[in-house]
């Protein structure tokens, strides 16, 4: 049962993988757009959003009149703290990237499904403006009540995320030992043939 997922996954990321170089290699631009928002929570019990939006250009020409609109954040619920959510670029080269980020903070405590940014760019071949959308973000839940976190927690997570490497750091280590520093037994014998 595996085996037909595996190859089904793995034919649909070839087809995937074949039908954007097939974009990518002609002559107009292709946009890719990561949208990414965490929270961080602030001593005063406020919650703020960073959302951060990765614009790249992945075709062969140039993109030009590039426009960001992430207007899916209710004003209702969030407040913009620093940023804006649009921003215009004059061109995105091929192989370019752009990056944009604002900051929002919450009003209301819910669980927030943000929707993809719209992207909207010009190719001189073409009259119509050009449309892309972003990644959508994962489901945020603003204001949750979280547990306090434990005095010694980090700890925790940091021997949850290096615990494999400080192990086979600490053989490696223990093994150069072993090998440099000479035996007793022998260092015994040596000392009696010398007499």
């Amino acid at each position: 049962m595996a085996i037909p997922i595996t190859n089904a996954l793995l034919s649909t990321a070839v087809a995937l993988f074949l039908f954007t170089s097939a974009l990518a290699s002609s002559d107009v631009p292709f946009i890719v757009t990561h949208k990414k928002a965490s929270l961080n929570r602030l001593k005063s019990g406020a919650e703020r959003v960073l959302v951060s939006i990765d614009i790249y250009n992945q075709g062969s020409s140039t993109a030009y009149d590039v426009s960001l609109s992430d207007e899916t954040w209710p004003q209702d619920i969030f407040d913009v703290v620093s940023g804006n959510t649009s921003k215009s670029w004059e061109r995105l080269d091929a192989g370019g990237i752009i990056s944009h980020s604002f900051e929002l903070e919450g009003k209301e405590k819910l669980l927030f499904n943000g929707a993809p940014a719209l992207i909207t760019f010009r190719i001189p071949t073409k009259a119509a403006l050009q449309e892309s959308y972003s990644t959508p973000i994962f489901p945020l839940d603003v204001l949750a009540d979280r547990p306090p976190e434990k005095k010694f927690e980090w700890v925790k997570r940091l021997l949850a995320k290096y615990g494999s490497l400080i192990s086979v750091v600490s053989i490696v280590v223990l093994f150069v030992y072993l090998v440099a520093t000479p035996s007793k037994s022998g260092a015994a014998k040596g000392s009696k043939k010398k007499r």
